[in-house]
């Protein structure tokens, strides 16, 4: 009787820990597993004239300009209501706004939660270019990728 008693204390200590174990890392996995990226917010590039590239893709390529460049709007999934875009932006070929990158692009990419994304990633050591600025479209950041390109992040309010 007692073999038994304590064959059942020790199963039970065992099957308890293995349970608070995996609640636990489950917990943990589930608060660590922030969701960074979520799309492409932008492509963004210099060109010698803008304009002229503007008019040449809204004529060859049937793109719908504005001032900006272009906007694509789609709908994110699951909920088909949800209206989001992306923007296509030729930028003047001396423009300072990509520095401190020396290179002719740069892509923005849609965050979730753009406040905790950057206290990460000064965690993990990665170069922040600015400070955060909120318009009423979005908050936007820019930090430098491992190559020091010049990475916009814009968590969108829609």
């Amino acid at each position: 009787m007692k073999t038994i008693l304590i064959t059942l204390t020790l199963a039970t200590t065992f099957f308890l820990g293995f349970a608070f174990n995996t609640i636990t890392t489950t917990e943990t996995i589930n608060n660590n597993h922030m969701k960074k990226v979520t799309g492409i917010g932008g492509v963004f590039f210099k060109c010698k004239n803008p304009e002229k590239m503007t008019e040449w893709y809204q004529k060859h390529l049937g793109l719908e300009t504005n001032p900006y460049g272009a906007t694509f709007e789609w709908y994110e999934s699951p909920d088909s209501t949800k209206k989001a875009q992306t923007q296509w932006t030729p930028f003047p070929e001396a423009t300072k706004y990509f520095e401190p990158s020396t290179q002719d692009f740069m892509i923005n990419y849609r965050v979730e939660n753009l406040d905790a994304l950057v206290e990460e990633l000064k965690k993990e050591g990665v170069t922040i270019v600015d400070k955060m600025e909120t318009y009423d479209y979005g908050k936007f950041i820019h930090i430098l990728d491992t190559e020091g390109n010049k990475v916009q992040l814009w968590e969108p309010i829609d």
